[in-house]
């Protein structure tokens, strides 16, 4: 069949075109106007033609080439129509959508890695209600009545009388698991605290805590130092070194601060860590004979020992933030620094 016989065929064929869909449709293009489709073997055929009959079966050509690309689009333009608004579920010719991907928040990454790495050595993780009774804030845990814990200028009273507030620290967790759960206990309460404090780069009326509790027979302060020096390791890096201070605390005795070597100056001594090598990050000791006796815990068979920290201390040593407040500011810039840390 000669070339013009055949562009005449096609041509014929085109105007009777049909797609009932997308794919259909793109079947046709291929086999139209494709790589191997008609119109570009006619393409190849017109190489052999003679000289004379190039510049009319050339035009010819590129004719059926529009042609047939014109009632493609007619086609593509009454499926679109048929499609019913808002439903383009089944349109493959329209551009993907790219959503950003969001991140954890960094106080969640850390909070995370805390109960990973407590969860590595068989502790589990407990949660209380944030609001609680004078009982499980304070009188459990061996707080004088005169405590200045108990008063309006550090805690958030709900009430007075009897006393319910905004829980201080989450070792009012401690006292509910101690209260109803029998011996050994390995656990883990991290949770939202308050407290009446000025809002500053290095203090918030609220924050995070986690706080760790062990009790069972012959637990002593060496058990207590092991647990504290794998978790800073852990948290920081294998070069991390740990230091214990005498201090006090009404629920604990012996009571102590822990600190680490600075992660930024290695312990040489830099700004962060005021020059002197170590940068405190919790506090620990020995569970009161007391409280073990107020939660029902026989205090001569058992002993147990107790920590807690601030997930926002711990956040801001392991990513080297320098400012409290930007934690709760909820600014992009400072989240997107984030988005890949899981």
């Amino acid at each position: 069949m000669k070339i013009k016989e055949r562009i005449e065929e096609i041509l014929q064929q085109t105007q009777k075109l049909k797609a009932d869909s997308i794919t259909e449709l793109e079947a046709l293009k291929v086999k139209y106007l494709g790589k191997k489709g008609e119109v570009q073997e006619l393409f190849q055929e017109f190489k052999n033609v003679a000289a004379e009959e190039k510049k009319e079966l050339g035009q010819k050509l590129n004719e059926l080439k529009s042609g047939i690309q014109d009632k493609l689009n007619m086609l593509k333009e009454d499926l679109e129509r048929s499609i019913p608004q808002g439903d383009v579920s089944n349109d493959l010719s329209l551009p993907v959508s790219f959503y950003a991907s969001g991140g954890r928040h960094p106080l969640a990454i850390v909070r995370r890695q805390i109960c990973e790495i407590f969860g590595n050595i068989g502790y589990t993780v407990a949660e209380g209600p944030e609001i609680e009774d004078d009982w499980h804030i304070f009188t459990a845990l061996n707080f004088a009545p005169d405590h200045p814990a108990r008063d309006m200028q550090d805690t958030f009273f709900i009430e007075k009388d009897p006393d319910v507030a905004l829980r201080t620290h989450t070792s009012s967790v401690q006292i509910r698991v101690m209260e109803t759960t029998k011996p050994p206990i390995r656990s883990i309460f991290p949770g939202r605290v308050y407290r009446n404090e000025a809002i500053s780069a290095r203090a918030h009326c609220l924050f995070h805590q986690v706080e760790g509790l062990y009790i069972d027979k012959d637990v002593t302060f060496a058990d207590l130092k092991q647990t504290l020096y794998y978790f800073a390791k852990e948290m920081f890096n294998k070069e991390t070194q740990i230091r214990l201070r005498p201090s006090y605390f009404p629920f604990t005795e012996p009571s102590a601060e822990m600190d680490i070597s600075c992660n930024i100056c290695g312990g040489k001594g830099c700004n962060i860590c005021k020059y002197s090598g170590w940068v405190e990050i919790l506090g620990c000791g020995m569970v009161d004979p007391n409280v073990l006796e107020a939660c029902g815990i026989d205090s001569t068979v058992y002993s147990g020992f107790a920590f807690g920290m601030g997930i926002e201390r711990i956040t801001m040593l392991k990513y080297q933030v320098n400012d409290l407040r930007l934690f709760f500011e909820n600014d992009l810039r400072f989240l997107k620094q984030f988005e890949s840390t899981f």
